[in-house]
């Protein structure tokens, strides 16, 4: 076997091409094809199968019984053969029959060969076929057999395309469905839309794999790689974002790709082991997808998802199809469709008639989604096949905050749509006419609206809908969109910025809530690399801070000097003992000695909060409190800590109810305690966000709320509606009585008021 991947493929593809140029059967050639792999591979085994009316059928093999071609079918699924055509995914097996998923069929006579490997022939980003090699020794393949494999399984698919020897429905083909669908995702940027579908960029197949001459083929993409850091340097230099913030971060991490050398290098040794130019793009970008199904990490993800946004890109500009729908220009309001976006192709667009982004895939802290809520575009993530299930044109109705999708509504959900967006619009600006109006119930109660942030132009929603301070900065933000650990520098710059936009406003820090969901390569613990089965429950937060104590003693350095001349106000994230509380007060107080030491200007006083979202820490609060000059509740980790169910999981959405009786009176024990010490006390999570259950808090006696800047709005037109006094009778009576339901007396006694819940 040749040392190299690409000699290792060369040498295959160059006596494929024979076979391919031959004048024999379809059939013929893949029988001559298994030989010639097995033969190279060293493998007794080489096994193509097909699908075909969406079953995977034997088509040709070398080492397993030749009765066993043509009948041998499984479904989609079944077996390893079936695993891997369905999550298009490599498999690499030193032992098949241990394999969960392995299953037996003795026509083949397979029961002789104990090691196994397989990679999916693809076409248009589905499994055709799957190409597999089995050997009788039990032992791995090499990675330069698997990459020759994935690289025969690249030629191969043009050859199985061009004699129709496999399903292969055309891919632009208009959906037949001209009925309303309703789909539903992952909500990644609030708000609501309605336009017609357009397609971010037409799908490229590539339909010549074999190079003829590969010095070629490597002058066509160095050209390609010149022409796409032009096109990325003039659009994120174009960037309405100013030269500062998380989104110019983005923008620069999103351009290093475009100078990666290991990316170029494995583009390069592609084309070395024969490819074109389009099909050692698209070779790399399939590896890359596959990766991305294995990765559960969501930021490696998202590093991924640029990836392969800057491959699709150099893709279209070799193959001389530039034109995404960017290009082409939209020519009404548009709702974009796409399985990911990077965040330099959403700039393209015309902001005034892109009204909505629906994609495939997508999650909170992807770059994509930072840029568009800074351009405030509704964004949809995670629905499942959307590219199949609509046609370019089709009108949708987007309601990103329902978390709906109407394709090809019917003319009275369109009327009904229509209504709700203008009821919307008029509601905003009835809010924002209230925007200086004090939060103050009827019976003269004043409640505290701040809202949540986690970017610096977050802070500008505090004049747009007159909130009272930032309630909750998520420092992490942050960490989540640099490539390496921010520098204390670049922290206390982003604090000033906001402390600044705040004015004389409060701003509550917490600390950064990293690791679990929200892991960095680069805070990875030496020698414990492994996927937590629990995140949410695991290395994170506080833990994760006290444990590497260097990257909270930077960032409480840069929340001391950025603040000098102000009040700090620092909170610690997933207390659940007072040490834990101590001790992170402790370093921070030890930061703030040694720089009055080197006569650095420090804030003019220091808050210390804790927030309760770890049940533990409510049997202790008695310990706590008298230490802490305020505790803000995180009803969200909370709630599902309670009820030990997860909130993202669709079958417990039920379970996850903010006005359980068990919910309702675990915060009332704890707005006792905290009136008993006399420490304020807040909730900071999405409960407080909705009117009805914002409602329930202000009946437990909570006086301040941090809630999302589009929910102040309808929040404080409940407050200024409701009398508390009243509500927190009604609220002590539903409590002592037991009731299992509490939203229904809870909903009548607004509706009896003429108080709007939304």
């Amino acid at each position: 076997m040749p040392s190299s991947p690409a000699a290792a493929a060369r040498q295959i593809l160059v006596r494929l091409q024979e076979v391919m140029a031959a004048r024999t059967s379809a059939q013929a050639k893949l029988n001559k094809v298994v030989e010639i792999i097995g033969e190279s591979l060293s493998s007794e085994v080489c096994s193509i199968y097909l699908v075909r009316e969406g079953v995977l059928e034997l088509f040709a093999t070398r080492g397993l019984k030749q009765e066993a071609v043509h009948v041998t079918r499984m479904a989609m699924g079944e077996g390893l053969v079936g695993l891997i055509a369905t999550n298009v995914e490599v498999m690499n097996l030193d032992e098949a029959a241990s394999h969960p998923d392995y299953s037996y069929r003795p026509e083949t006579g397979e029961e002789l060969f104990h090691s196994f490997a397989g990679v999916p022939i693809v076409r248009r980003e589905r499994a055709i076929g799957v190409l597999s090699v089995q050997h009788a020794d039990p032992r791995k393949y090499e990675e330069i057999e698997i990459e020759a494999l994935q690289t025969v399984a690249m030629v191969l698919s043009e050859l199985i395309a061009n004699a129709e020897l496999a399903d292969d429905g055309p891919a632009d083909a208009r959906i037949a469905d001209t009925g309303t669908t309703m789909l539903h995702g992952l909500q990644l940027v609030m708000g609501m839309a309605r336009g017609h579908a357009v397609f971010h960029q037409p799908r490229i197949h590539v339909e010549h794999t074999v190079a003829e001459d590969t010095e070629a083929e490597r002058a066509r993409v160095i050209s390609a790689f010149a022409k796409m850091r032009e096109q990325i340097d003039r659009m994120t230099g174009a960037a309405e974002f100013g030269t500062e913030g998380e989104h110019q971060e983005v923008l620069e991490t999103y351009k290093m790709f475009a100078y990666d050398e290991g990316w170029i290098r494995r583009i390069n040794e592609a084309i070395d082991s024969g490819l074109t130019a389009e099909a050692a793009i698209e070779h790399v970008q399939q590896r890359t997808r596959m990766r991305m199904r294995q990765i559960d990490d969501p930021l490696l993800q998202d590093r991924m998802h640029d990836l392969e946004d800057m491959a699709n890109r150099l893709l279209r500009i070799v193959s001389g199809q530039l034109g995404t729908a960017a290009q082409l220009g939209l020519r009404g309001d548009a709702i974009l469709i796409a399985r990911n976006l990077g965040p330099a192709e959403l700039l393209e667009y015309d902001r005034r008639r892109l009204k909505g982004v629906i994609l495939e895939e997508g999650s909170l802290t992807a770059h994509v989604t930072i840029v568009a809520r800074a351009m405030g575009v509704p964004v949809l993530g995670r629905v499942r096949d959307v590219r199949h299930q609509l046609n370019e044109g089709d009108l949708i109705l987007m309601d990103v905050g329902a978390n709906s999708l109407l394709i090809r509504p019917s003319a009275d959900m369109d009327e009904a749509f229509e209504s709700k967006l203008h009821v919307t619009q008029k509601r905003r600006a009835e809010f924002a006419a209230m925007r200086d109006l004090p939060s103050v119930t009827t019976d003269g109660q004043r409640v505290e609206l701040m809202v949540n942030a986690g970017l610096r132009e977050d802070a500008q929603a505090l004049d747009i809908v007159g909130a009272d301070g930032i309630g909750l900065f998520r420092t992490e933000f942050q960490f989540l969109v640099s490539a390496t650990l921010p520098q204390r520098e670049k922290q206390q710059r982003l604090y000033k910025d906001v402390l600044d936009a705040a004015g004389d406003r409060p701003v509550i820090f917490r600390t950064v809530d990293i690791g679990g969901d929200k892991a960095l390569p680069y805070m990875t613990r030496d020698g414990d690399e492994e996927l937590e089965d629990n995140p949410a429950m695991g290395w994170r937060a506080l833990r994760l801070a006290l444990d590497r104590d260097g990257l909270m003693k930077a960032q409480a350095r840069a929340l001391l000097e950025a603040s000098a001349g102000k009040v700090l106000n620092i909170m610690f994230p997933m207390v659940s003992e007072p040490w834990e509380y101590e001790q992170a007060r402790a370093l921070v107080e030890h930061q703030r000695e040694w720089l009055v030491s080197q006569k650095k200007k420090m804030p003019i006083a220091v808050k210390y909060g804790a927030m309760l979202e770890v049940p533990a820490l409510a049997e202790v609060l008695d310990i706590l409190l008298p230490r802490l000059d305020f505790l803000s509740i995180g009803t969200n980790d909370l709630t599902q800590f309670l009820f030990a169910a997860d909130r993202a999981h669709p079958k417990l959405a039920e379970r996850y109810d903010w006005l359980s009786i068990a919910v309702l009176r675990f915060l009332d024990r704890v707005v006792r305690a905290c009136q008993a010490h006399q420490v304020p006390v807040g909730v900071c999570g999405e409960m407080g966000g909705r009117t009805l259950e914002a409602m329930a808090l202000i009946g437990l006696g909570i006086r301040r709320l941090s809630i999302t800047p589009a929910s102040v709005g309808p929040v404080k037109a409940m407050i200024r509606a409701i009398d508390a006094a009243q509500l927190q009778a009604l609220m002590r009576e539903l409590l002592d009585s037991g009731t299992s339901d509490i939203r229904g007396p809870l909903t009548r006694w607004a509706q009896e008021r003429n108080i709007e819940l939304s």
